[in-house]
């Protein structure tokens, strides 16, 4: 028992509950607090690997995926587990059917991003949902990327797990969720750290209240306003796009041409390598990768899963919108990168 203070703040957890959930047409039983999507990630796929153990040892995911599922995915290597490392198609989509391929009487844990981060492809989870499900097997999807940039039904994606980070869509920074189906055919997990039993015993630790009702209202907003803002921003992405394909010669896009997120933008300027085009534009947000990864000096293991060579990876940025993007930055944007574009063209010709 508490005082009424505490039940204050236990009612705010729990509509902040509730707005997530509604959020992807979940039940609210269904929703775990975490500190963000790499713990979402950790405690899905190590949890529901060494919960289901008993049935079998083998996992399936691919070799684009977010840093935060193929380093615990490692993990469970050295744990004994064996992982079947899937090659996506060269636009960044993983196809169900390499995935029924790689299926065995002993795989029980399937991990396959919806969106990818840094080319914005978005993969068919549906279609692989209905190769897991009757197999009993656990399928987790890190929606880190997706959630609030077009709609996430859990029930229409078929998913047992799936991973949401608060400031991806303008929440809180340091507050995350997992969507870990309660109901049948109900998915297992093994605590990853232990205490006071917080959260179906599932996570424990103390709530940051604050941090998860900012998420919960940053959820409300997405289903308020998503449709408009999506729109939106797959207008000024085409843009974007037309804009410098007209004003450069050699540019290539990358990801699936249809299923893509609105709100990103992923081009290769043959020629002009990435980090020399960011020193040269500083008034310009782009990125060479993810903004996990960007600060390492290889090149992005997602361009290379692709099938890019390390020269095509060098010369690739990223274009992220968002929220607060306007056309006339846009329309800036495009003028600036053509322009040094054309200048280090002309720079290595001489």
């Amino acid at each position: 028992k508490t005082h009424r203070f505490g039940w204050e703040a236990q009612e705010a957890v729990e509509d902040a509950r509730e707005s997530v959930a509604r959020l992807i047409n979940a039940r609210a039983a269904d929703i775990i607090w975490t500190s963000g999507a790499t713990e979402s990630n950790n405690l899905a796929l190590l949890g529901a690997a060494e919960a289901h153990a008993s049935r079998g040892r083998h996992a399936i995911t691919s070799r684009i995926e977010h840093k935060a599922v193929l380093d615990p995915m490692a993990a469970l290597e050295r744990r004994g587990f064996e992982v079947t490392w899937l090659e996506p198609e060269s636009d960044g989509t993983v196809p169900a059917d390499r995935v029924e391929a790689a299926l065995r009487p002993d795989t029980t844990l399937v991990s396959v991003m919806l969106a990818n981060n840094e080319i914005g492809t978005i993969s068919p989870i549906a279609e692989i949902a209905a190769l897991t499900r009757p197999r009993d097997i656990v399928l987790h999807t890190d929606a880190a990327q997706a959630i609030g940039k077009f709609d996430v039904d859990v029930e229409t994606l078929g998913v047992d797990l799936l991973s949401i980070s608060g400031h991806k869509i303008y929440g809180p920074k340091g507050v995350g969720a997992l969507y870990a189906r309660s109901r049948a055919p109900r998915v297992r997990l093994t605590p990853v750290f232990f205490g006071g039993g917080h959260e179906r015993g599932i996570r424990s630790g103390t709530i940051a209240v604050p941090l998860v009702a900012g998420l919960g209202r940053a959820c409300e907003i997405a289903r308020e306003e998503g449709a408009a803002e999506r729109e939106r921003l797959a207008t000024l992405s085409e843009r974007l796009r037309e804009g410098l394909a007209s004003e450069i010669d050699d540019v290539h896009f990358n990801g699936h041409p249809a299923a893509r997120l609105p709100g990103l933008v992923s081009a290769t300027f043959p020629g002009v390598e990435s980090e020399s085009l960011m020193l040269g534009i500083p008034e310009i947000a782009i990125s060479s990768g993810s903004a996990c990864t960007s600060a390492q000096l290889e090149p992005s293991h997602v361009l290379l899963g692709i099938g890019m060579s390390k020269g095509e990876a060098n010369c690739t940025v990223r274009f992220g919108l968002g929220r607060f993007t306007t056309p006339t930055e846009i329309e800036f944007t495009i003028q600036r990168v053509a322009t040094a574009v054309q200048r280090m063209r002309r720079s290595r010709r001489r």
